[in-house]
């Protein structure tokens, strides 16, 4: 019994439930972070470097290791590894990396912001006059005065 006691003391730590909605929220915004890649910032980069108009799709860029046959020529990736072709898929790497990137600079702005409002509500803090001590602790104050002076 002791054992179940100690799991749900641990459990129930506001840590460990601040760091479940963390991780919650972080594969949220990995979503949303994927979207952001593979839907707004990948299709304009591949039609810039688009070759004989058609744009580049980064998750077809591969290189193969092995013979490709004539039919499987300037296929996808599914495709080419479906046919038990071994690739180096090199466009999901450098889309996995963008994403990366994204979301590191996203998670940077907000401890960032983060940073900035704490200074702030501490600096506001510091300025605020001193509260009144409580009464027993003027008493106190008071009487210790008065005994200093005789």
């Amino acid at each position: 019994m002791g054992l179940l006691k100690e799991f749900r003391d641990f459990a129930l730590r506001g840590n460990v439930i601040d760091m479940a909605v963390g991780t919650i929220i972080g594969g949220a915004f990995q979503k949303i972070v994927n979207s952001v890649t593979n839907d707004l910032l990948l299709p304009p980069i591949g039609r810039a470097l688009s070759m004989g108009g058609k744009a580049v799709n980064f998750k077809d860029m591969y290189q193969p290791l092995a013979e490709v046959p004539a039919a499987l020529q300037g296929a996808s990736l599914d495709v080419v590894q479906k046919a038990g072709i071994p690739v180096i898929a090199y466009g999901s790497f450098l889309q996995t990396t963008l994403d990366f990137l994204i979301l590191a600079l996203c998670i940077f702005l907000m401890v960032k912001l983060i940073q900035v409002a704490r200074e702030k509500f501490e600096a506001k803090k510091a300025d605020a006059p001193p509260s009144a001590p409580p009464a027993d602790v003027a008493l106190l104050t008071e009487i210790r005065d008065l005994l200093a002076k005789k």
